[in-house]
């Protein structure tokens, strides 16, 4: 007879994977409309602060290794897919602390999102410019926006671990 915990916990896992696949979805549904609605040489300004633009990044965070000359798409290719495992294995292991779970939802599902431009084009879809005045941060995506909250999450979930054990 199967092990109700064990189903119990993969219905929990499911709910968090599900979550990172419509948020998938999101992100290359953005692109795909950024990428049809958007001309290279043009940028579309929606707030004093913000336009839309399209870039194409082969490289990573704020295009490092752009101009490696094409092996960095297999190597970021390695460390998506290597990521999304381990990140999946730790989302089954903490599917009920949902802070953590967000968060690891949230990274998952920009790993995939890009990963899924690189396998297909080669780069990644940025569309989103922040700027003000001479000022701008480097274009970025759905699924980058998730990396980076993602992120802050866990980074904020570690200090309040630490401030817990250390008040112990």
């Amino acid at each position: 007879m199967p092990n109700s915990g064990n189903r119990a916990d993969m219905r929990a896992t499911a709910k968090w994977l599900v979550l990172a696949a419509v948020l998938v979805a999101l992100d290359q549904l953005t692109k795909y409309l950024a990428v049809k609605a958007i001309d290279p040489d043009m940028a579309v300004p929606l707030l004093p602060f913000l336009s839309l633009v399209l870039t194409y990044n082969t490289g990573a965070a704020f295009s490092f290794l752009a101009s490696a000359g094409g092996w960095q798409r297999w190597f970021f290719v390695l460390i998506a897919v290597g990521a999304s495992v381990l990140i999946a294995w730790m989302l089954h292991r903490h599917q009920r602390d949902a802070f953590l779970s967000v968060g690891l939802t949230l990274i998952l599902a920009g790993a995939i999102g890009n990963l899924i431009d690189r396998l297909t084009i080669g780069a990644v879809v940025d569309f989103i410019l922040l700027h003000w005045r001479q000022y701008h941060w480097p274009a970025f995506n759905l699924a980058d926006s998730c990396i980076s909250v993602g992120a802050a999450m866990l980074i904020w979930d570690g200090f309040a671990r630490s401030r817990s054990r250390a008040s112990e």
